[in-house]
């Protein structure tokens, strides 16, 4: 077990010191792009204006054969691109694949002063972390990094939902982690080909009724592993996101997962599709009306403390606390987006 005080030491010499926190930034949407497709990475210096983060996938949906060609594409794309405020990421090969160890090797080479996050597929527990950890330690020193490299998490096995605290904890290089539905459905023989979102069914019915008919209602088949996410992440100054949502031609239904998500903690969600932008963008900043009351409740207790009543209802520290939560969220939001921000009254 690794002493307390060597936790923030850089595992290899000459490596940045590791960070004792995040750094605030807003991550609503985690945007895919396959940089084996020349035509998409064109696009990539205009997206790069209207998300949070993108993210050149070298893992699932990539072909055997261009997995090559996405690793060199994702590093001509992070040269070529002046990505401001976005977020760069890369989603690499799982460590159990012959593509892994290239992928970080020659990207942190190539553009790791310009990379600030790798996701890591599969992670069954905190060994898998303090492997690429210890990796990345040696690559920064060797190229002389001026920033560590965070780690990102997807949690799609049993065993490393079983295992997501000891994953939150296992370095101070980890940025959070992420829900991957379908892999996890398939390690827990869930019997669903959905990726992501409900199934009709999965519900509950209400006892019978003479006369009536039988109310039912769909459930959530997430809801617990979100949750479970949430307090590992939150717990250890991490951030939670809901992953890929893969019925692009059902908005409302994208729409409805992603809010369950934000309610339940996360900060945003992946999308696959340019479609699933603005849902992610509407959801995970927080609704005007929402923003107005939170700051009514700061105004009436500005050190949080006693009670207060608003509009009938009783304010205390407790609810200061969650006001303060959508108010700090919203002026992050206010900061990337103008528009918004004149919603909020923080434009003004």
């Amino acid at each position: 077990m690794k002493l307390a005080r060597n936790f923030f030491r850089p595992l290899a010499i000459g490596a940045p010191e590791p960070l004792r926190e995040l750094p605030v930034r807003l991550e609503r949407m985690i945007h895919f792009v396959p940089p084996h497709l020349e035509k998409v990475r064109a696009k990539v210096p205009e997206l790069a204006g209207q998300v949070d983060v993108v993210l050149g996938n070298l893992e699932d949906a990539i072909p055997v054969e261009a997995k090559e060609a996405a690793r060199e594409g994702f590093i001509a794309m992070a040269r070529a691109t002046d990505f401001g405020a976005t977020g760069l990421w890369t989603r690499i090969n799982a460590l159990n694949s012959p593509w892994m160890l290239d992928d970080v090797t020659r990207i942190a080479a190539e553009v790791g002063g310009k990379l600030d996050v790798v996701m890591l597929p599969k992670v069954e527990g905190p060994w898998d972390i303090h492997y690429l950890d210890q990796l990345l330690a040696q690559l920064e020193a060797r190229h002389q990094l001026p920033k560590p490299i965070l780690i990102h998490a997807i949690l799609e096995t049993a065993e490393g939902v079983k295992n997501v605290d000891a994953i939150a904890q296992a370095s101070p290089r980890m940025h959070g982690m992420s829900l991957g539905p379908a892999d996890l459905a398939a390690s827990r023989a869930m019997k669903t080909t959905r990726v992501g979102g409900g199934h009709p069914d999965y519900k509950v019915i209400a006892d019978p009724v003479e006369g009536r008919d039988r109310a039912v209602a769909q459930q959530d088949l997430w809801h617990y592993t979100i949750a479970k996410m949430v307090d590992a992440c939150a717990a250890n100054g991490l951030k939670a996101f809901y992953g890929p949502f893969g019925d692009f031609s059902d908005a409302q239904a994208c729409e409805a997962q992603f809010r369950n998500a934000f309610l339940l903690g996360c900060a945003g969600a992946w999308t696959l599709h340019p479609s699933q932008i603005g849902i992610a963008k509407r959801v995970f900043s927080p609704d005007p009306g929402e923003v107005a009351f939170a700051r009514r409740i700061l105004d009436a207790m500005p050190d949080g403390s006693g009670a207060v009543m608003i509009d009938g209802k009783m304010q205390d520290d407790a609810t200061w606390k969650q006001a303060k939560v959508i108010v700090d969220l919203a002026r992050g939001v206010a900061a990337r987006d103008p528009e918004l921000g004149e919603l909020y009254g923080f434009g003004r």
